[in-house]
């Protein structure tokens, strides 16, 4: 679980912070923390909720909830249109999906 948590973290703190810094959310060093802070409460719950019977459905869906959790937990702290954070988090973890499936 660790590699993993640190690979989501290499891959999707520098594109949280390259998307609020540029969308006028975030300062950059907020911006990076906002990104570590949302994998840091996400990253468990998934390996956590993959654990018992890890499958391609149960991989997606937890997927779209780890999306729509981080998106919620940004838009409650830069208060701005949860859809714009969804996009950015869709983004920020299909990255990282893919790169864990390119190392595994």
């Amino acid at each position: 679980m660790l590699p993993a948590l640190l690979l989501t973290l290499a891959v999707e703190v520098p594109l949280y912070t390259a998307a609020l810094v540029a969308l006028g959310l975030a300062t950059p060093w907020r911006a990076a923390a906002l990104g570590a802070l949302v994998n840091l409460l996400t990253h468990p719950a998934l390996w956590w909720f993959l654990a018992p019977r890890p499958s391609a459905t149960r991989f997606w869906a937890a997927e779209a909830m780890v999306v729509v959790v981080e998106a919620l937990a940004l838009s409650v702290v830069v208060r701005r249109d949860a859809l714009l954070l969804v996009v950015t988090s869709v983004g920020a973890n299909a990255c990282s999906v893919l790169m864990g499936l390119l190392v595994l």
